[in-house]
């Protein structure tokens, strides 16, 4: 797996470290134990995990499985909600975890989606920022890393569902998904 990477761009050692801040500014902000924790299936699922771990604050945990993207490396632009939340979000502090912000198409219907059912607020924590790529301005209140427009790959990311096992994150080589 990893011949198949150009470069690595954040090591397993780099990430945790990016988590255990994160997760302290995260505590830190819901302290008064509101918090809903929403993690975007399925890229997500590792970070959502790593980052539970260190929240030190009462809070639940949900999924939703959204999609703009399918099997192929650039989103088509329509989302689809597969799996949506089993909790009733009104008046609940809703912080959307998602693993890297691309376009930010998927998540400003998110946001909109979410905000419509009468949350008290909701935030984005993002793992990964793509800027070079954005359509939708985004505003991503809790930020691990920005990283060039390349594929990335790792730590949960997938390309066509391989790769989301690798403990770090890289940009995967032009011709595995060319």
């Amino acid at each position: 797996m990893r011949n198949d990477f150009k470069e690595i761009l954040f090591t397993e050692e780099e990430i945790l470290a990016k988590v255990k801040e994160m997760a302290a500014k995260i505590s830190e902000d819901y302290s008064d134990g509101n918090l809903v924790v929403v993690g975007v299936l399925k890229g997500s699922v590792v970070f959502t995990s790593d980052l539970l771990k260190y929240i030190t604050v009462p809070c639940v945990l949900d999924f939703m499985a959204v999609s703009s993207y399918g099997l192929s490396s650039e989103s088509s632009g329509i989302v689809k909600i597969i799996k949506d939340l089993d909790y009733d979000i009104e008046g609940k502090d809703l912080l959307i975890v998602e693993d890297i912000v691309d376009t930010g198409t998927t998540l400003k219907y998110l946001l909109e989606y979410l905000k419509a059912r009468k949350a008290k607020s909701v935030e984005i924590a993002s793992l990964l920022n793509k800027p070079a790529r954005r359509k939708a301005e985004i505003d991503i209140k809790y930020l691990g890393f920005n990283v060039p427009d390349e594929f990335i790959v790792g730590y949960g990311i997938d390309y066509a569902e391989g790769y989301r096992n690798a403990p770090y994150i890289g940009v995967l080589k032009e011709e595995i998904y060319k």
